[in-house]
């Protein structure tokens, strides 16, 4: 497609190729509509892509979304995606100091190991009852909430009626999340590993009275009707990949190097210009779909645009020749790895950095998590790594706002790292440094993505991956947020990116959305 070939007419125009514009474009194109997708970046993916980050190196990582839980299995069955997941056996490790000797607790590995980990930990068996009695609730409330994602928005007494427990309801939609975590659990550090759902690329207290802390929870416990959160085979750019191989093979136009600037539209038709190497260009549609930030949409069609939530996270990918040794000598270091190894989220940690940050400080004790993909799927490595047994570690660290980074990305990206670093290698017996591989020029392999980083890579607006708050899964009562959760005033100009009511992460619904109200429509 070229910028010189005069205006062409598409049924729906889809501005963003990230993975939610390609599942829009797939079923759309499915539907016998014609569909052209513009995409500024010179591949189709968004956040969701596998890269080769470390010159010379046969490692292919998942370089910014990295797990999947809120894919719903209809979206993938519905379009015919070559697309698997594996679960992970171990759920996560944390690792502790109790009465002066390391240890940690291990959840995963089957009921009786857990529970035996637990009493462990804590002395006894309240601590993994309440556990048990806490997950059946939020477990049970998933069954009856992720289905909904993919229907018409329900009101907020429709879904409340759906879940059909009032215990579960006050916990999750009315009181600050920190008000049943401190009902429920006594240990500290069991109550921090609770909290952390909730703070996940959201910054925000366990008693925030937005309750910010509890839709993010809400979502990341739903995800599957189950909230498992599993690892995608091939890396995460084996969806985009599978989404892209669908939209193009039912007949959607994918312009790679097309960067939309401008939307006018009269409700019924509109014009989208675009910007290539060329020059610029136009094409007409009846629709257009949107698969930006909200803030990327008000510039495009002139609106006023809305206050943007800041990103309050640190994204970073490694490459090891080997897994670090762990001070605790009774667990296996590819056990710990290979679900979700918390670092410093104790609760009373996880509350001082909170405070720290919002302060405008750099916690002192930067909370953090990782996992290694390779442990589950070795496919992302090269066959020479894998026989070698490198490993990929990706680390998501918490309470870091985009405004710490104002001052100096750089300075504070590398302080930051190097502390975050440092309370890992607080649980090893041996240096993370040590086991760092090296690229083909001698460099660590490792990177670290700021919010800020983030707005300049993908236009993540203030660097927050879920482009702006997360909203309720329900409609509001003004009516606001139309049928789907995609309107917008704009009578035909969809939003169908994570800024979508029920967006956030890497689902597909805003997308599959956003593509149903076009043909309730039409």
């Amino acid at each position: 497609m070229s910028a010189n070939e005069g205006t062409r007419a598409y049924d729906a125009v889809i501005v963003g190729g990230g993975h939610n514009g390609l599942v829009a474009a797939a079923y759309l194109a499915r539907a016998g509509r014609s569909v052209l997708i513009l995409e500024r970046l010179d591949h189709t993916g968004g956040a969701a892509v596998s890269t080769r980050p470390f010159a010379g190196v046969d490692a292919r990582l998942s370089r910014y979304s990295y797990l999947v839980s809120l894919l719903p299995q209809k979206i993938v069955d519905d379009l015919g995606l070559d697309f698997r997941v594996r679960s992970r056996t171990i759920s996560s490790y944390t690792p502790v100091e109790r009465a002066g000797r390391p240890t940690g607790l291990l959840v995963g590995g089957g009921e009786q190991r857990t529970r035996d980990a637990f009493a462990r930990l804590t002395g006894g068996e309240q601590e993994y009852a309440a556990w048990q009695r806490f997950y059946g609730m939020t477990g049970r409330l998933a069954r009856r909430v992720f289905p909904t994602l993919t229907e018409p928005l329900p009101t907020r007494d429709e879904l409340r009626r759906r879940i059909d427990d009032e215990t579960a309801w006050r916990v999750l939609f009315e009181d600050p999340i920190g008000v049943a975590i401190e009902e429920n659990f006594t240990d500290d550090l069991v109550r921090g590993i609770v909290l952390t759902d909730g703070l996940i690329g959201t910054f925000a207290d366990a008693h925030d009275p937005s309750l910010a802390q509890n839709r993010c929870f809400l979502y990341h416990v739903i995800g599957g009707g189950t909230g498992a959160w599993d690892v995608p085979v091939g890396g995460m750019g084996a969806l985009t990949d599978a989404l892209s191989a669908a939209a193009r093979s039912a007949g959607a136009v994918v312009a790679t190097g097309h960067e939309a600037v401008r939307i006018h539209t009269d409700g019924r038709t509109a014009e989208i210009t675009y910007r290539t190497a060329d020059g610029e260009g136009v094409a007409a549609a009846r629709h257009v779909l949107v698969n930006a930030s909200p803030q990327e949409l008000a510039v495009l069609t002139g609106d006023p645009a809305p206050q943007p939530a800041e990103g309050a996270q640190l994204k970073i990918n490694m490459l090891l020749e080997r897994l670090p040794r762990l001070r605790d000598p009774d667990t296996d270091p590819r056990e710990a790895f290979a679900g979700t190894f918390h670092i410093a989220e104790g609760y009373r940690e996880l509350a001082t950095a909170h405070a720290q940050a919002a302060a405008g400080e750099l916690p002192a004790a930067p909370p953090s998590e990782i996992y290694c993909h390779s442990l589950t799927d070795p496919t992302i490595l090269g066959p020479g790594l894998a026989e070698r047994g490198y490993q990929t570690l990706t680390l998501f660290g918490l309470h870091t706002p985009a405004r710490l980074f104002d001052r100096d990305n750089d300075a504070v990206r590398e302080e930051l790292l190097k502390s975050t670093l440092a309370q890992l290698d607080a649980h090893l017996a041996e240096p993370l440094a040590d086991c760092l591989a090296t690229d083909a020029d001698g460099r660590p392999c490792i990177e670290a993505k700021t919010p800020l980083d983030l707005e300049r890579d993908l236009r993540l607006p203030g660097g927050n991956i879920f482009h702006r708050a997360l909203s309720w899964p329900y409609a509001q009562e003004d009516g606001g947020t139309g049928r789907w959760g995609v309107e917008t005033r704009h009578a035909n100009v969809l939003l169908c990116g994570a800024g979508a009511v029920r967006g956030g992460g890497v689902s597909g619904v805003p997308g599959h959305n956003a593509a149903m109200a076009v043909l309730e429509r039409d």
